[in-house]
């Protein structure tokens, strides 16, 4: 990936597709003759492990397990210790 420092429009509705706002970096790629310009999301170090992919996957499980109803609502911290265990 290279970055490119000149300055280019990209069409509003291309922007509302990938929620890219303006002043956003971007990559810039050339893939089978095509010019590939995506996003640059930035993340802050202390919440890059929220985005590893394995975090991405338990994640996804876990709302699988929401979507199917296998929840468990406490009215308490102390009855969802005395449930979980302390």
């Amino acid at each position: 990936m290279s970055v490119v420092k000149r300055q280019n429009t990209i069409p509003e509705d291309v922007r509302d597709k990938i929620l890219l706002r303006v002043g956003e970096r971007v990559g810039v790629d050339v893939r089978e003759g095509e010019i590939v310009i995506r996003p640059i999301l930035e993340v802050p170090r202390g919440q890059a492990w929220f985005w590893s992919q394995e975090w991405q996957e338990q994640i996804a499980l876990s709302m699988k397990d929401i979507e199917k109803g296998k929840v468990k609502v406490f009215k308490s911290v102390k009855e969802a210790k005395r449930q979980l265990g302390d």
